[in-house]
């Protein structure tokens, strides 16, 4: 989640808040002895932010001075059985040593590989580089020739390290999940500075607050397509070919969040959704989601974040109602790239099952998955998939047929819970 900063005035370019008011100039930290108290590879006892104590594995370390300006070492931890997002970086005093560096599983060596082996790693697909970060990478490495695995092992042993741990972005600081590619200087500080409305990044605290006084954009460079004033909700449609710079920063900035991104750079032939909540201020980012413009598998999605403060309240199945109804304003029917994120397959499932189940609740008669899928605008790969963790469909003569009662409609949405923030249908 986040946490809220409150002396944040990034409403007015005339404010400055108070913390840059009175600057106070750091004191100089004393720099620590060579020696560590633990090596990359240590297996320790760590005690997380929340207080638990949770065996985990030293991953990297780097010195630090805190706020009184005492120079120290911390240490990026890896916790057993947890999703790498939840790696913390953690001083010295929270660990204890539990076992030597041949104790635990290797981890795999840094490979070697050839410079004028890198530009055969352009022939990777989007499609490919996600799988293999969702897949199991060593079998899908295996099917790779020996250049492009080397360098997709090189690629992952250089996005293992979480570098920016916390990120200032509007009025929250968040704690980050995932490394993100920023340019040199940038990635690999401890706390990075982000303008909500332009999406610049600093890596300074005393240039952001700066740069808050001097930044006139109050909303993303896009038009807006929707608007929902009961909600103060406003959604604008930014074309990646005209607002590259802007673009580029959104993802980058969502890539601390979301572990098989791999669009950085790459962004014109893409569309971004952006959602944001409206006030005096201005359009404050919860979230967005990407699409091709003329995607040849399908796809009506290709990336969908909610930043961490706002998750859990909606947001997330809203974006992709939206991006239903577009789909179905072409005239078609869409499916979201794949593979999904763990997240990502949750929402979506939920989304699926509530949009079927709310169409066969008030239906009498006979329903291929045809029909639910020009309804619904969702593949028909979607639907069967989602009928069948139901036991809703049978495979009836070379086709699968809807087979369901009144009964088991009602009682499967008695266990699916309603959107919280309706699509309203004036687009």
């Amino acid at each position: 989640m986040g946490r809220y900063r409150s002396g944040y005035q990034g409403g007015s370019s005339s404010v400055v808040p108070k913390a840059a008011q009175s600057v106070k100039k750091p004191v100089a930290p004393t720099r620590p002895s060579a020696s560590l108290t633990f090596e990359v590879e240590d297996l320790v006892r760590a005690k997380r932010r929340n207080g638990e104590w949770r065996k985990g594995i030293v991953l990297h370390a780097r010195g630090r001075s805190d706020h009184r300006g005492v120079w120290g070492h911390e240490y990026l931890i890896h916790f057993e059985n947890l999703n790498k997002r939840l790696d913390e970086w953690l001083g010295q005093e929270r660990l204890e040593k539990i076992g030597a560096k041949d104790s635990i599983p290797a981890i795999p060596s840094k490979p070697a590989f050839r410079s004028e082996e890198a530009p055969k790693m352009r022939t990777l697909t989007r499609n490919q580089k996600r799988q293999i970060h969702t897949e199991n990478p060593a079998e899908v490495l295996e099917e790779l020739d020996p250049a492009m695995a080397a360098l997709e092992r090189e690629h992952e042993s250089l996005t293992r390290i979480k570098y920016i741990e916390l990120v200032q972005f509007g009025w929250w600081e968040m704690h980050t999940w995932y490394f993100s590619p920023y340019p040199k200087g940038y990635g690999k500080v401890p706390h990075l500075y982000v303008c909500e409305y332009c999406l610049k990044y600093m890596k300074s605290e005393k240039t952001f607050r700066y740069h808050l006084t001097q930044c006139t954009q109050r909303q993303p460079p896009g038009k807006a397509i929707y608007c929902d004033e009961t909600l103060n909700l406003r959604l604008y449609e930014v074309e990646g070919k005209k607002e590259k710079n802007y673009c580029q920063c959104l993802c980058l900035f969502a890539k601390l969040f979301l572990d098989h991104k791999t669009l950085y750079y790459d962004v014109e032939p893409f569309l971004f959704y952006i959602l944001t909540t409206v006030d005096r201020t201005g359009s404050h980012i919860v979230g967005y989601f990407s699409k091709e413009r003329e995607s040849t598998e399908g796809y009506n999605l290709a990336c969908i974040l909610i930043l961490p403060p706002f998750q859990r309240q909606g947001y997330g199945k809203f974006m992709i109602q939206f991006s239903y109804e577009l789909t179905k304003l072409e005239g078609v029917v869409g499916s979201p790239e794949k593979p999904l994120s763990d997240l990502g397959s949750v929402s979506y499932r939920s989304y699926w099952t509530y949009s079927i189940l709310n169409i066969l609740k008030n239906f009498r008669g006979t329903m291929s998955i045809k029909d639910l899928s020009k309804l619904t605008g969702i593949a028909q790969s979607d639907i069967i998939c989602t009928l069948q963790s139901m036991n809703m469909v049978k495979y009836y003569k070379g086709e699968h047929t809807v087979c369901v009662t009144v009964k088991a409609v009602e009682d499967h949405l008695k266990t699916v819970p309603a959107p919280k923030i309706k699509l309203q249908p004036q687009m």
